[in-house]
């Protein structure tokens, strides 16, 4: 574990799981993102897949899109993301872009987390760029939002009646 300030890092992960909440209520996979810099929320975003039909709309791209905005840059040296659940590939590489400092997740994601389940971006070193990572900051509440939204849709699909053939 680093050296960085667990109770600090509790705190702003709190505002990313009211993301994933908010997420959840759409219907969308519950994960949510924010990007902070000088102790100050610049992105905040949760995933929209689903709502705008977009590959791409996952809640760590959108949330860095608004940082950039608001700083007026695309380097986004001096933010750490929270984000609920491990970065994607695609994400993990849209972080590693950004020139973020650091990226704390919540829970791990054995299907595609790409900064330590299959793999770890960061691991190259041949990368001009490397953040720092953190892991496991209210893993049991962002595993259980996430477990709950996926009991209740399995529910919901195993409920509907089939259609005669």
């Amino acid at each position: 574990m680093d050296n960085f300030d667990r109770d600090k890092d509790e705190y702003w992960m709190g505002h990313a799981l009211a993301l994933a909440q908010e997420a959840a209520n759409l219907g969308e996979v519950p994960v949510g993102a924010i990007v902070v810099h000088n102790e100050q929320i610049i992105g905040a975003a949760h995933n929209l897949r689903e709502s705008n039909q977009d590959p791409l709309a996952h809640a760590e791209t959108l949330a860095v899109q608004q940082a950039a905005k608001y700083l007026g840059s695309w380097r986004l040296e001096g933010c750490t993301v929270y984000v609920t659940l491990e970065p994607c590939p695609m994400c993990a590489g849209a972080l590693w872009l950004s020139r973020i400092s650091r990226c704390v997740f919540g829970c791990t994601d054995p299907r595609s987390g790409y900064l330590q389940s299959i793999g770890n971006l960061m691991d190259h070193q041949i990368l001009n760029h490397h953040y720092e990572i953190t892991s496991g900051i209210r893993e049991k509440e962002c595993s259980e939002i996430l477990r709950t939204f996926f009991r209740r849709i399995r529910k919901k699909k195993s409920s509907k009646p089939k259609s005669p053939s």
